[in-house]
């Protein structure tokens, strides 16, 4: 039985990767409509509706439906860093898209390199090259300057795809850091199936399966330094994610 599923995985992971080309290059032109607004915060609110869109048509093709909960932990005209776990590939396409509202996400610098694909990237990440100093310091000013201008900030606090077998790995203090000196809540999310969907350890591999997002509780930095921050926010995930 596992042989067929790995062979269907493998053809399906073909159909995956062709249907995302295609609806791909189909939005591309609609999301670098977004760099027309004279508001960023505007213009990145257009950019994530048509990137909810593109994921809404693609999710469903390649026979991975999407549900998303708790969404009412985010409060009307406030913006928080969103912590999300990492598994899989198949997770940095959900987080910014199902985050509600104008987000950016931290992404590494070499994917703005590929053809075209790089121009969306860049649109809604803020890149960093972990292995320069220069890069990270950088980046950790640019996330500033998104918070301030009342955009969410999506950051995955493992840094890596967890290839552990714990639920989560260590978290860097980034996200924290950058909680506290900004005096802004984390909303942490819990992204369930692109595991299943999508094991790291299987190269090329697509496997049809629901997927959740789960927004939980906002958690404030008061009173808290960034190791604080993370060590609360950890156990936070980690007790969800072990939740039956």
């Amino acid at each position: 039985m596992n042989i067929f599923k790995n062979i269907f995985a493998r053809i399906w992971a073909i159909w995956g990767l062709i249907s995302f080309i295609f609806t791909f290059l189909i939005i591309i032109g609609p999301a670098m409509i977004s760099h027309l607004y004279k508001n960023e915060k505007n213009g990145q609110a257009f950019f994530i509706k048509v990137s909810k869109i593109w994921m809404n048509c693609w999710l469903f093709l390649i026979g991975c439906p999407v549900k998303i909960f708790g969404k009412d932990n985010f409060e009307e005209n406030k913006n928080y860093v969103v912590v999300f776990n990492h598994n899989a590939l198949l997770d940095i396409p959900l987080s910014a898209p199902y985050t509600p509202g104008p987000n950016k996400t931290i992404g590494k610098a070499s994917f703005s390199k590929v053809p075209i694909f790089g121009w969306f990237y860049k649109r809604g990440a803020i890149l960093i090259d972990r292995k320069n100093e220069n890069s990270r310091r950088k980046s950790f000013e640019m996330m500033k300057d998104v918070l301030q201008k009342g955009m969410h900030m999506c950051i995955y606090p493992e840094g890596t795809r967890n290839r552990t077998a714990d639920v989560l790995k260590p978290f860097y203090d980034g996200a924290f850091k950058l909680a506290v000196e900004t005096n802004t809540e984390i909303i942490p999310c819990i992204i369930n199936g692109t595991k299943e969907a999508m094991p790291i350890h299987k190269f090329f591999y697509l496997y049809p399966t629901p997927l959740s997002l789960t927004f939980l509780p906002p958690i404030s930095p008061q009173g808290l330094d960034a190791k604080e921050l993370n060590k609360k926010v950890f156990e936070m995930m980690w007790k969800e994610l072990q939740a039956p």
